[in-house]
């Protein structure tokens, strides 16, 4: 049996197939559409491009000899921490994604710092407001584009749309989940004195997984763009560079 991970970088996506005994079997890389900078600190990205880059990485690995769709146990995902996706009630994305490095929200981290006191954040949720979080993206958004945000019925992270993508679920892990400045860490669970102290439904938030647990499978849509087996299970994974092939295989071990 073979398991694949899939990285959702900032420059690109990248798949990689690993056998049983964790040697790649396959490796390919799909470069990004460069993220845009409208202002001076601003970095943003489109969302369907991580899922045209990553697609195209899975059929090209599909592609390599010996390998077959049929023999994959799970699809991991890892991926850069941190942005923020945007969907309405449709689950239609309805702006560019605000990136890690993105650094148009000083004024939202003050305002965090003087709404809880930076001690208190730290306590609540095992991190510092700082600009790359997503927490004060979203207060950003909702400062500045208040007509798009009277639309968002869902918050996903980056790695997290290409799994809506593949498996129709708007899920998360907890390591990426821990970057949001909305996560109580110790207790695996969303801030519920975050959230109530920026008046944000907990609704918003995806579903949370320990990093190994399975939050469904691919579907036939995603399994006829990729070549993908319809039903193949996919592994919560985790944030920023994490092994998501091997986490596929351990969980499928297990």
């Amino acid at each position: 049996m073979d398991f694949l991970g899939l990285d959702i970088g900032t420059g690109g996506s990248r798949a990689v197939l690993i056998n049983e005994s964790g040697a790649i079997v396959a490796s390919e890389t799909v470069e990004h559409v460069p993220f845009a900078s409208p202002e001076i600190g601003w970095a943003e990205q489109s969302p369907a491009d991580w899922w045209r880059a990553s697609a195209a990485a899975i059929r090209a690995v599909l592609k390599h000899e010996n390998v077959n769709a049929e023999n994959i146990g799970a699809v991991g995902l890892s991926g850069q921490m941190h942005g923020s996706v945007l969907l309405d009630k449709s689950d239609n994305v309805l702006r560019p994604a605000l990136l890690w490095c993105d650094q148009r929200t000083s004024l939202q981290c003050r305002e965090i710092n003087k709404a809880i006191g930076p001690e208190k954040v730290v306590e609540l949720v095992s991190n510092p407001a700082i600009t790359g979080f997503t927490l004060p993206k979203l207060l950003w958004v909702r400062d500045n584009e208040p007509d798009l945000w009277a639309n968002v019925a869902k918050v996903l992270l980056p790695k997290d749309y290409v799994r809506l993508m593949l498996s129709g679920d708007k899920a998360s892990d907890v390591a990426d989940s821990s970057g949001t400045l909305l996560f109580n860490v110790p207790h695996r669970k969303w801030s519920d004195e975050m959230l109530a102290a920026f008046d944000l439904d907990k609704d918003l938030m995806p579903s949370v997984f320990e990093s190994i647990e399975i939050t469904g499978t691919i579907s036939k849509s995603a399994a006829s763009v990729t070549g993908l087996r319809s039903g193949t299970a996919v592994i919560a994974g985790a944030g920023d560079n994490a092994a998501g092939a091997v986490g596929a295989g351990i969980v499928s071990r297990e």
